[in-house]
């Protein structure tokens, strides 16, 4: 079995745009009354999405928290002004409560999510809000590719188990947690549609994310180019190009925000 790698955030921020929108929706939906006045960014990565809720609410501080070293090594460098926290969320600890605990496409990485959520629970202050936003990664065309590439019998041992290294439940699941703390929550799905430049473009899209634990699987170089060769040439059966060459990349996200007080 290959060594887990670091996250690499330069290749994650090569579409940076389409990474931050999701992180831009989420922060638009939040019904804050007053700016509150101290937010937790879970999963903060390099800090694009931590930009987004800044760009909200300016005055407001902010912590970001993510367990790999290069990504807050990357934020601290493009955000110095802000606090960066490298942690487990789990093992995350502050000295005072959050107004708002916010995470954009991370908790999917996580398997417990009843005990994440009472975590969440833990670090909200009085009159809190959860806000949250995973892919639904399984449901997706990208996703079964590459889980079905990785049934094929050359990688069929390797590979055993990565499929259930992406967590995450239908929206009646996350409902019943925030209901039994919350009093009022906000839940939608969007279809975005991303344009890149060529199927190439779709592999390098999921490299840095749903494709980086099968990746983490081999060892060899060779073995993860080959992979990724396997799972370009599904890619280029499944999604034909437009008529200028580019391919149009669906992306399904659930969204859900929980309110400790009505708004």
């Amino acid at each position: 079995m290959g060594k887990k790698s670091d996250w690499n955030p330069e290749q994650y921020l090569a579409y940076a745009g389409e990474r931050t929108q999701p992180s831009i929706d989420l922060v638009s939906r939040i019904n804050s009354v007053k700016p509150p006045a101290l937010i937790a960014d879970i999963g903060c990565g390099p800090g694009n999405s931590s930009l987004a809720i800044k760009q909200r609410w300016p005055d407001s501080e902010l912590v970001g928290v993510d367990k790999s070293p290069a990504m807050i090594e990357k934020a601290k460098q493009d955000y110095p002004g802000q606090e960066w926290i490298l942690s487990d969320v789990m093992n995350f600890t502050y000295n005072r409560k959050f107004d708002i605990v916010f995470s954009n496409a991370v908790i999917q990485w996580i398997p417990d999510h009843k005990n994440l959520f009472e975590k969440f629970f833990s670090l909200l202050s009085v009159g809190g809000i959860i806000a949250v936003q995973l892919p639904l990664f399984r449901d997706m065309e990208l996703g079964m590719i590459i889980s079905s590439v990785s049934r094929r019998s050359r990688w069929k041992k390797a590979m055993e188990g990565c499929a259930e290294l992406f967590t995450y439940h239908d929206a009646g699941f996350y409902y019943d947690l925030l209901s039994e703390k919350l009093l009022k929550i906000d839940m939608w799905i969007t279809d975005y549609i991303h344009v890149l430049p060529s199927h190439r473009g779709i592999l390098d899209w999921i490299k840095t994310t749903g494709l980086k634990p099968y990746l983490d699987r081999l060892p060899d170089e060779q073995d993860r180019l080959s992979f990724g060769d396997e799972v370009l040439e599904d890619i280029k059966a499944r999604y034909p190009l437009q008529a200028d060459g580019k391919a149009l990349l669906p992306f399904k996200r659930l969204f859900f925000i929980g309110y400790l007080q009505i708004p």
